[in-house]
């Protein structure tokens, strides 16, 4: 099992910003392992509709992840202009397909603000914490979380 975000103290944090479903969310820098430009994918029978396909990388089969439709937004149209991050959680291997990615943001974990507590669904609990950046709010994606929900839904 991979750590769990440690927020506490003052330890200084990097993630990559990213949009998705036109939010903004950000991944910690350590989970991922390059980002490329979109290609196509080859489409996989009777997926949900979050998985895009398969890409090979490398010799590697990478399953492809619409990262905002994941998270209950709007789908993403995939064109040229969108990114594919490729993300390591322990031994698995997974591509999110994101608008673009912005920026990479340093911060001291005491930054951090808990996810505020509410109804719990799938994008509530594959959100680790919010970091307050200017008058908006970036959301930490917890892939751990995420691709977990994920598997629990297909079985």
């Amino acid at each position: 099992m991979s750590p769990v975000l440690d927020l506490t103290g003052s330890k200084q944090i990097e993630f990559v910003t990213l949009v998705a479903g036109g939010q903004n969310f950000c991944i910690e820098i350590t989970q991922i392992r390059e980002i490329r430009r979109w290609s196509p994918v080859t489409l996989l029978p009777h997926s949900p509709k979050h998985i895009l396909g398969v890409i090979n990388l490398r010799g590697a089969v990478i399953p492809i992840i619409d990262l905002a439709a994941k998270l209950g937004f709007s789908a993403i149209a995939p064109t040229q202009r969108h990114v594919i991050i490729i993300t390591a959680i322990e031994d698995r291997i997974v591509g999110l397909l994101v608008e673009s990615v912005s920026e990479i943001l340093g911060i001291e974990s005491g930054v951090v603000r808990e996810t505020p507590s509410g109804t719990e669904d799938l994008t509530t609990r594959s959100i680790q914490g919010i970091i307050p950046v200017g008058d908006d709010m970036t959301k930490i994606i917890d892939l751990e979380a995420l691709l977990r929900d994920g598997e629990q839904a297909a079985a």
